[in-house]
């Protein structure tokens, strides 16, 4: 492959690149010369963020150079940077400062995602997507079990995702289960009209049953995952109805809630607390040792 300009740029990692504090090493690249990441999983939104970086652009330009790696074609594929040359094209640049770098796909891909993740809100959906394109990319190096310098000893390639984004292997493998949806109930997640954790569970039915699912949310609202209970046995078949698959759900959605009720003997809690702690003073840590434990599981769900 012949040589191009901005080559010979030498940098390590993905964070190096995009945390150049100046333009130095930095090439001007014709902006109709670069286009998106095959199944780039992050939109670009014209909304009130876009519009002030456009206006940001127009006054001062491009100040942190585009990642891009150049084809066989003389064009360059988009490794990070998405919005701003979205936004450059709409204020009216011809030209971008761009970091050009050799890139195998599987590099590529990776740095792509790490770049993207770093911004301050994601959909639901792009989550899922990034996190699959990295767990593939990771799996096709080669790099099923890497030894992991933060925790030591080996991890699963879930758990490097999730390492990276801050969050655990399984909670990376959650979001994965989100591709397996239909369009309108992966929608429906972003739109926060179906928690997470509901939606994984649909995500393991086949698409005949996930639309009468959308339909019957769509016309009833929020489902909760116990309505789904009865319904797992019809996972890996299709003799539900969708007559069948109503009953089911209004008749769980109709089931009256027991009541709960937990009681603790004096030399269970003589185990935990001292004995001189009042009725109030061991009402009040375990309220808050309950709300921390629901704070913990709610943001599983998110």
């Amino acid at each position: 492959m012949a040589q191009r300009v901005g080559q010979k740029v030498k940098l390590s990692s993905i964070d190096e690149l995009l945390g150049v504090p100046s333009m130095e090493g930095t090439v001007d690249l014709d902006v109709m010369t670069i286009y998106p990441f095959e199944n780039h999983p992050f939109r670009v939104v014209d909304d009130e963020k876009m519009d002030e970086l456009v206006e940001s652009i127009k006054e001062s330009g491009v100040l942190t150079p585009v990642l891009v790696r150049p084809d066989d074609e003389g064009n360059y594929e988009m490794i990070s940077g998405h919005r701003r040359l979205h936004a450059a094209k709409r204020a009216g640049l011809r030209k971008i400062p761009a970091i050009i770098k050799e890139m195998t796909n599987d590099d590529a891909t990776i740095a792509m995602v790490n770049a993207n993740m770093q911004r301050e809100e994601i959909l639901p959906s792009e989550k899922a997507f990034a996190y699959k394109m990295k767990l593939d990319a990771i799996k096709h190096q080669g790099s099923r079990r890497t030894t992991s310098p933060q925790v030591g000893g080996k991890l699963e390639a879930a758990d490097i995702v999730g390492e990276a984004a801050g969050v655990s292997g399984t909670q990376v493998q959650r979001y994965v289960r989100l591709t397996y949806l239909i369009p309108k109930l992966l929608d429906m997640v972003d739109e926060g009209r179906l928690a997470v954790s509901v939606a994984v569970e649909i995500s393991y039915f086949n698409h005949t049953y996930q639309q009468w699912l959308w339909e019957y949310i769509h016309e009833n609202g929020m489902i909760k995952q116990e309505q789904l209970m009865d319904l797992r046995q019809y996972r890996d078949d299709d003799s539900l109805t969708q007559e069948q698959m109503i009953d089911i759900l209004i008749q769980k959605r109709a089931t009256p809630q027991i009541k709960k009720k937990v009681t603790f003997n004096e030399r269970k809690l003589n185990k935990y607390f001292p004995a001189y702690y009042s009725q109030s003073e061991i009402e009040r840590i375990m309220i808050s040792l309950l709300e921390e434990w629901k704070r913990t599981h709610e943001s599983e769900d998110t």
